[in-house]
């Protein structure tokens, strides 16, 4: 009988939020960086719970709105990530998008990928944060390979409850390297203080482990510095991509920001097949059959033939 391969020797763990909207800005370069990795590392995602229950809800809510809008209108600018044209509120809750993220995971880290993509642009595309369970199913309803029997039934199981609540407490405990930050990055991505007195990461941050050690990458960065992150530890894993073709890429990535399209294709833009989703700062592209389902389609999508 043949031995099943090793486990990967490097790996990375991504601390995230599906509503963060640093993380989302940072989608181009992560997609870049898994590309060039191939599936040669074990990619974790660990899931910080950006709004926790027990914040204390906002006075104002239709102010704390507003400004959110305005907070997130900086990030786009500085990221290029689509951002919603209308923001409706506040998320109230992260743990509903975890949840679901999570449980997505059960079933492959391709199906999990289209899931919190999709979590993602529920906020930044359609403004509609999926802050509720009930909104968080909706978001994700008729994904490419999700089995919605089990998704449901994973996503309000006890056990995924508590891989959520590890993830939460794992993103408490950061590492010393970024207590404090030096850098010129508009998010330099130092530890955010908590209520207990203590620190969590900053999101998104990627921390790279292996035999040798490891390297931590916090806030937005260019993808040079998560590259040399890698290559410090193993040098020659990283085997930067070819750019695809705009049908090819399409179709993998069945969703792209034009930020995305930059870095990952070649050629002319968009491929005929290509649905175009307006925001309010520049479009997302969608696969057909990623349109056919997804909930941008009932709100102002067009093709463009």
């Amino acid at each position: 009988m043949t031995a099943p391969p090793p486990p990967p020797a490097v790996e990375v763990v991504e601390y995230t939020d599906p509503l963060c909207p640093w993380a989302w800005g940072s989608e181009p370069v992560f997609r870049r960086l898994r590309a060039a990795l191939g599936g040669r590392v074990r990619w974790r995602r660990v899931h910080g719970v950006l709004f926790d229950v027990d914040d204390d809800p906002p006075p104002d809510a239709a102010a704390e709105t507003a400004w959110y809008a305005r907070h997130v209108e900086v990030i786009s600018a500085h990221t290029r990530a689509p951002r919603a044209e209308r923001l409706s509120r506040v998320a109230a809750s992260s743990w509903p998008a975890s949840l679901a993220a999570k449980a997505a995971e059960l079933q492959g880290e391709e199906v999990a990928g289209r899931v919190l993509r999709r979590l993602r642009e529920t906020v930044f595309v359609l403004g509609e944060p999926a802050d509720t369970p009930a909104l968080a199913l909706a978001a994700v309803r008729g994904t490419p390979g999700l089995d919605p029997v089990r998704f449901a039934a994973d996503a309000g199981a006890g056990d995924v409850l508590e891989r959520v609540r590890a993830d939460r407490a794992e993103a408490r405990r950061p590492v010393r390297e970024v207590l404090s930050v030096r850098s010129a990055s508009p998010h330099p991505g130092a530890a955010k203080e908590t209520g207990d007195g203590g620190h969590r990461y900053a999101l998104p941050t990627l921390l790279v482990r292996s035999p040798a050690g490891r390297r931590v990458v916090p806030g937005w960065r260019p993808y040079e510095e998560y590259a040399s992150a890698v290559e410090e530890l193993s040098p020659g894993l990283l085997r930067p991509p070819a750019p695809l073709p705009p049908s090819e890429a399409l179709r993998r990535y069945r969703s792209l920001t034009d930020p995305e399209r930059a870095l990952l294709v070649t050629g002319a833009w968009p491929p005929p097949e290509a649905i175009r989703v307006d925001t309010g700062n520049g479009p997302l592209w969608l696969h057909p059959e990623e349109a056919a389902t997804h909930p941008a389609t009932a709100r102002g999508a067009r093709g463009l033939r």
